[in-house]
C-alpha cells in the first residue's frame, strides 16, 4: 500500500546524502595496502579479471569496462561461469579483482582454491575486512559503508556506489601512471559523439588555401577590410615578411577605429599599427575539441591554424566545430 505521507524530496536528499557519506568514508581507508593493489594492477603482465555476484557483479562489469577503456586490459568473469569452465581464460600473469560487500559470497569463495592452484594473484574488494574473502586475498581493499541508502538497510545501494567509486579511483590512477593521453583514449572510443570529439582534428575542419584571410603587415587598413569582407570570417591574419603570424585585424577593430576617427584617416595606414598582436592559434593536429575549448575560454569565434614555423595554414570557426562534433 502506498504511503502518501512520504516527503519525496526529503527521501531523495536523504538517500543521496547517505551515498555521498559512503564515498567520502573511503578516503579514510586509503593506505599503503591500497597503493600495493594499484601497483599490482599496474604491473600486471596479463589481464585484470574482475568478478562479482549479483549487484556486485554489475559493479564488476562497469569497473572492467572502465579499466579497459583507460589502458588497463580487463575482462569481467561471472563466478558461476568460472567454475563451469571459464577459469580456462586465466593465466598466471593475470590478476583477479573480486568484489563482494559481505566477503562471504559462496560463488566467489568456491573460486579461491582453483585460483591458488592456477597461481593467480587475488585482490579482494569487500565491506568486511574480517571476511574469508578478505583474509585469503593477497591484498584487501576496504569499501565498507556505515549504512545503505535503503531505509530497510537491506538493498545494496551505498555499498555498491562505494565499490564503484573505488573502482573508478583505481582506474583513473592507473590512467595517470600510464601517462594515458587523449589520443590513446580515442583509439578505444572511435564511435558516437565521444569518438567524434576524440578523433576529429583541426585539420579535418579548417578552411585553407584561398579561403584563408591573410594580409601582410604593410597592407593598408582598407586592404585588410577588403580581405575580411571577401573571405567572410570577420577577421584576417596579418603576417610579416617571412609569412609568420604576427597579428589579426577584425571588423571589431575597424568599428573601434571608426568611433575614434570618423574621418577614416586610418584607412590608408599600415594594418600593423592597429592589429591585435600575437593572436591565439592552434596547430593542425590539435583535436577540434581543444580548439573549441580555446575559443569558448577566450570568447573568440575563430582561430588561426599555424604550422611549426608559425605561418598561417588555415582558420577554424566555433560554429563549424560545434556542428562537426555534435556538441
Amino acid at each position: 500500500m502506498a504511503r502518501p505521507d512520504i516527503d519525496i524530496l526529503a527521501e531523495l536528499k536523504r538517500a543521496l546524502q547517505i551515498e555521498a557519506e559512503g564515498i567520502q568514508g573511503l578516503v579514510a581507508h586509503l593506505d599503503e595496502t591500497t597503493v600495493r593493489a594499484v601497483r599490482m594492477l599496474f604491473d600486471c603482465a596479463g589481464k585484470v579479471i574482475v568478478t562479482g555476484m549479483g549487484k556486485s557483479g554489475h559493479v564488476a562489469h562497469k569497473i572492467a569496462a572502465t579499466l579497459s577503456s583507460t589502458g588497463t586490459r580487463a575482462v569481467f568473469l561471472h563466478p558461476a561461469d568460472a567454475i563451469h569452465g571459464d577459469l580456462g581464460m586465466l593465466d598466471r600473469s593475470d590478476v583477479v579483482l573480486a568484489i563482494s560487500n559481505s566477503g562471504s559470497t559462496e560463488e566467489l569463495l568456491r573460486l579461491l582454491g582453483p585460483l591458488r592452484r592456477i597461481g593467480v594473484a587475488l585482490i579482494a574488494m569487500t565491506g568486511n575486512p574480517d571476511s574469508e574473502l578478505a583474509r585469503r586475498a593477497e591484498v584487501h581493499l576496504h569499501v565498507g559503508v556505515p549504512r545503505e541508502a535503503c531505509p530497510l538497510n537491506l538493498a545494496p545501494t551505498a555499498s555498491t556506489t562505494a565499490a564503484l567509486a573505488m573502482g573508478d579511483a583505481i582506474a583513473v590512477t592507473l590512467l595517470s601512471l600510464r601517462n594515458f593521453q587523449p589520443e590513446d583514449y580515442a583509439l578505444f572510443h572511435p564511435g558516437g559523439n565521444l569518438g567524434k570529439k576524440l578523433i576529429t582534428t583541426v585539420q579535418d575542419l579548417m578552411a585553407a588555401g584561398d579561403r584563408l584571410p591573410q594580409v601582410r603587415e604593410e597592407t593598408p587598413v582598407a586592404g585588410a577590410v577588403r580581405e575580411v569582407q571577401a573571405k567572410n570570417w570577420g577577421l584576417t591574419a596579418v603576417v610579416d615578411g617571412e609569412g609568420r603570424l604576427t597579428g589579426a585585424f577584425s571588423l571589431g577593430d575597424l568599428l573601434r577605429l571608426h568611433i575614434k576617427d570618423s574621418a577614416l584617416a586610418f584607412m590608408q595606414r599600415p594594418v600593423r599599427e592597429y592589429m591585435t598582436r600575437n593572436p591565439r592559434a592552434v596547430t593542425p593536429d590539435a583535436l577540434a575539441a581543444r580548439a573549441l575549448n580555446i575559443m569558448e575560454t577566450h570568447n573568440i569565434r575563430a582561430l588561426f591554424v599555424t604550422d611549426a614555423e608559425a605561418r598561417p595554414v588555415g582558420i577554424i570557426g566555433i560554429y563549424e566545430v560545434l556542428k562537426a562534433i555534435d556538441y
